[in-house]
């Protein structure tokens, strides 16, 4: 009898599991039964190579799964308020993506405009009802990327080409240089600034510069042009990635990239948008949450430089670490981080306007 009783609610347990199951299955139907537009705002090319098509290729990967149609602008200046009110009037986009930081006042002003619409702002501040902020903490993969420059030079002297002197630069050249110091604590970081996020000229001539100026044998870059890396590579230095994993158009002197992926944030923002479950807030996400890592790497980069990665990254994963823990100096000298302190996020997305020690910027 009593097998009997533990069968039959067993049965009964299934027959909910399964209940729950097909109204889960039937939610996930109904709500992508319309297809709705997704009005992208980018400030660059979509096949840039770079940041710009992380974000395009992220978003188009889920168009047949969520039943989205994308329709998107290029090369968007900052004042993007009235390409944001096409897409809605015009093109009836009811969901907003804009990725550059330079979007945040118009993004706001149409999020209030528009309380309809749901807007999504990669590198924005702020939030509200209707719009979320976002980011990830890119500088982590970047500490990772300068492990691999500090233990794969043979001079100990690195170049890195930034678009502007920002904080979201800043820790990534300050995050790159603690990453190489780390293993090699006479490595040395020469930045140059092109000014500009996306032109070739500008980055490449900052480039040419830095590499006749030091015996520069790995070079970084933080500027949504590639043409750093060519000019490397002409000049058979090696390089390591940013943003996206180009090693299809490059020989195995680029060693590794650090890498964007968004897909996760989106497809689940984006569900709960279409749910009616949406709520705006900022969030800047780890490594731990997958929207940054350091890709595959070269056959030339060695079995000691992959382990002491490997072992970094362990330390983030388990949040038992993080790239702005003190003790750090600056450039200057400077005690800037005691040890047993750590650095506000507030710092590191708003303020943040200072090298490490090892960073030399020349103009």
């Amino acid at each position: 009898m009593r097998n009997i009783f533990i069968l039959v609610v067993m049965i009964f347990a299934a027959a909910a599991v399964g209940i729950f199951l097909i109204q889960d299955n039937q939610e996930e139907t109904d709500i992508t039964a319309n297809t709705t537009k997704v009005g992208l705002i980018l400030n660059g090319s979509h096949e840039d190579r770079n940041y710009v098509q992380t974000h395009f290729e992220a978003l188009q990967s889920l168009q047949k799964e969520l039943n989205l149609k994308i329709i998107y602008r290029e090369k968007v200046p900052n004042e993007c308020y009235d390409v944001i009110t096409d897409l809605i009037e015009k093109e009836e986009c009811k969901i907003i993506v804009a990725i550059s930081f330079g979007h945040g006042p118009d993004m706001k002003k149409a999020a209030a405009k528009y309380p309809q619409v749901y807007f999504l702002h990669a590198a924005g501040t702020g939030k509200a009802v209707n719009l979320s902020t976002f980011f990830g903490r890119m500088y982590q993969a970047r500490y990772l990327a300068g492990i691999v420059a500090g233990m794969e030079s043979e001079t100990g002297e690195l170049g890195y080409v930034a678009a502007f002197p920002i904080p979201e630069t800043i820790r990534g050249i300050n995050a790159f240089t603690l990453g190489a110091r780390s293993v090699r604590p006479d490595a040395k970081v020469y930045v140059r600034y092109s000014n500009s996020w996306t032109a070739d000229e500008p980055a490449g001539l900052e480039c040419q510069k830095l590499l006749d100026s030091h015996p520069i044998d790995v070079l970084f870059m933080h500027t949504d042009s590639i043409m750093p890396h060519k000019i490397a590579e002409s000049r058979g230095i090696k390089s390591i990635g940013c943003n996206k994993d180009n090693r299809d158009l490059f020989s195995s002197k680029y060693l590794t990239a650090s890498e964007w992926n968004w897909q996760g944030y989106y497809r689940q923002q984006i569900l709960n948008c279409l749910r009616g479950k949406f709520h705006g807030k900022h969030t800047w996400l780890g490594m731990e949450e997958g929207i940054v890592k350091l890709a595959d790497f070269s056959p030339l980069v060695k079995d000691r430089t992959k382990a002491a990665v490997g072992a970094a990254r362990e330390k983030f994963l388990s949040r038992e670490f993080d790239v702005f823990y003190g003790p750090i100096r600056d450039n200057q000298g400077n005690l800037r981080l005691a040890t047993g302190e750590s650095m506000s996020d507030y710092t590191l997305l708003n303020t943040l306007d200072w090298y490490v020690e090892g960073v030399s910027v020349e103009y």
